[in-house]
């Protein structure tokens, strides 16, 4: 399981959503070995006033927050924030300056899923990659 948060100013996510959704899925589909079906992402879109960030980062600064069972090996989760960076670039134009990651986790039986305990559920994919 991994549920996907997108921060970024309005007018960048609004330009590059559907962009971003696909690059974001492409690269965990390959680095996690997820199916397609499997995809969770959550856009919080901000206002110029509401977002703060450095003088080295441009109007396109995007910041990732990935939550997801643990289990992953470390090769995996680099795997993984290296396509990332690399299918952001290409498909939307957003440079490795203007994103920030962080991949957050937690054990399975500390998520609910469809009415059950996460470490109750017969997922359909691995996570022990």
């Amino acid at each position: 399981m991994a549920q996907i948060k997108i921060y970024g100013l309005r007018s960048n996510l609004n330009e590059n959503k559907n962009a971003l959704s696909k690059a974001i899925h492409d690269a965990v589909m390959i680095a996690l070995e997820y199916p397609p079906e499997k995809k969770f992402h959550r856009f919080i879109s901000l206002e110029q006033s509401d977002y703060f960030f450095p003088d080295d980062r441009s109007e396109h600064y995007i910041i990732i927050e990935i939550s997801m069972f643990e289990g992953r090996s470390v090769e995996a989760k680099k795997s993984l924030i290296r396509k990332l960076y690399s299918n952001i670039e290409t498909q939307t134009g957003i440079v490795s300056q203007d994103i920030e990651m962080t991949i957050f986790e937690t054990p399975k039986e500390n998520w609910g899923i469809r009415g059950k305990p996460g470490d109750e559920l017969a997922l359909g994919y691995k996570v022990e990659v």
